[in-house]
């Protein structure tokens, strides 16, 4: 059987789906066709007053040693041995999803992680019999900082497309990227720039279509960076420069968030935080802080649950809590130092504790002083997402995220 018919056979057999073709044809397949098809050109943003990271360290070398090591500056990368948490050692370095079962005619499907001379790749494999097909795809990006997971993005030409298999922290284990359909490889999902934008400083997307995959690779900048919340810095670098003294500076030329009223701080946060669902008014990365997030987004259509999802929803959670409520100057920043990595949960009790005293929960009589490291693991427990789902080789895993709805939860009461 050659290469094109086996490849006909395994899809029918709905294990490939639509790209696991040699690499020398694949731009002929109808997917990536109708991806490349002519759309409004989206202009190029003057990016020339960006300055990167590396323009803000001479002056503020503190503050920068401490948030490279942030989840926000690790949430994209380029995918190395040093970047990619899943391992490649030998027995490792496998995923297998399904194996022939009753029905003869399924094939076997694995991944393989392979470290190559040219880079990391997952490799699909499909086998039945003597029967084999498989196909790779390098590892260009990582998608993630690795708290919970990784996933994996490849570039084809101008077009960005997901992988299909994700690390997952929880086991230190390959899984089924999320909301991938299980038994199949598929290595045909976009990146969107909506997706990229809470991942990465900026990507320039060729198209003015928001479900877009046409970028010019050559503009992505990973992680979120200083200017992603102070704005552009040359101008702030140039005055720092010059020999004005500093009591004659009177034109701010940075942003600083700390000054933003509570509304603009928190949407500053909201942009990334505040669910998915929002329908966008305006392009991706055109968000200017400080200014009003409903400018650039819909609101957020009602759930009529009344449980919103855990997961990228922290704003929206704690706009619910009586906490936030009856606190006029409560931000996120109240308690999160974005410049710092997060730190353990019994951390935060500190900021609990300067409005409420311990001895006024109704469970310190049972439990005692040491409740005081209990605030939030009671009040902020760590819940299932139902958004971040995989479907690996007939499990179902889900991460679990904290909740930001800062109220009483009786189940998670710790026990004495």
């Amino acid at each position: 059987m050659t290469i094109r018919n086996a490849f006909g056979y395994l899809l029918a057999g709905c294990i490939f789906v639509a790209v696991l073709l040699p690499t020398a044809e694949r731009h002929l397949h109808p997917v990536f066709a109708q991806a490349s098809g002519a759309m409004a050109h989206e202009p190029a943003q003057d990016r020339s007053q960006y300055v990167g990271d590396a323009g803000c360290v001479r002056c503020h070398q503190r503050e920068a040693q401490s948030y490279v090591h942030t989840a926000h500056h690790l949430t994209s990368q380029l995918a190395t041995t040093d970047t990619v948490l899943g391992s490649f050692a030998k027995g490792q370095d496998l995923l297998t999803i399904s194996k022939a079962g009753q029905d003869p005619s399924d094939p076997d499907l694995s991944f393989h992680m392979e470290s190559r001379d040219d880079g990391l790749y997952e490799t699909a494999v499909a086998q039945l019999g003597l029967k084999k097909l498989s196909h790779s795809e390098r590892m260009d990006v990582v998608m993630g900082s690795g708290v919970r997971g990784q996933t994996y993005l490849f570039w084809l030409k101008n077009q960005l497309f997901e992988l299909p298999v994700s690390y997952w922290t929880d086991g230190h284990q390959w899984i089924n990227s999320p909301g991938y359909k299980d038994g199949t490889a598929n290595f045909t999902r976009p990146a969107d720039p909506r997706c990229i934008e809470c991942h990465a400083n900026y990507i320039h997307a060729l198209s003015t279509d928001p479900q877009t995959n046409l970028y010019d690779r050559n503009s992505l900048v990973l992680g979120i960076s200083c200017e992603v919340c102070h704005g552009p810095g040359k101008a702030h670098v140039t005055q720092a420069q010059s020999q004005t003294a500093p009591s004659q500076r009177t034109t701010p030329t940075i942003l600083n968030p700390a000054k933003f009223d509570r509304d603009r701080q928190i949407d500053l946060c909201a942009l990334c935080h505040n669910g998915t669902a929002r329908a966008e008014l305006a392009g991706s990365f055109s968000y200017v802080p400080g200014q009003p997030l409903d400018r650039y987004f819909a609101p957020a259509p009602m759930d009529p649950s009344g449980q919103p999802d855990v997961h990228g929803n922290q704003v929206g959670l704690l706009e619910k809590s009586r906490c936030f409520l009856s606190s006029p100057a409560m931000t996120c920043s109240t308690c999160h130092n974005v410049h710092a990595p997060e730190r353990a949960a019994a951390d935060y009790s500190p900021r609990c504790l300067a409005c409420h005293r311990w001895q006024s929960c109704g469970e310190a009589k049972k439990i005692g002083p040491r409740i005081v490291r209990d605030c939030v693991d009671c009040h902020m427990p760590l819940q299932q997402t139902h958004a971040i789902v995989s479907e690996t080789a007939g499990r179902v895993l889900r991460t679990s995220i904290r909740t930001h709805w800062i109220k009483i939860y009786p189940q998670t009461v710790p026990v004495p």
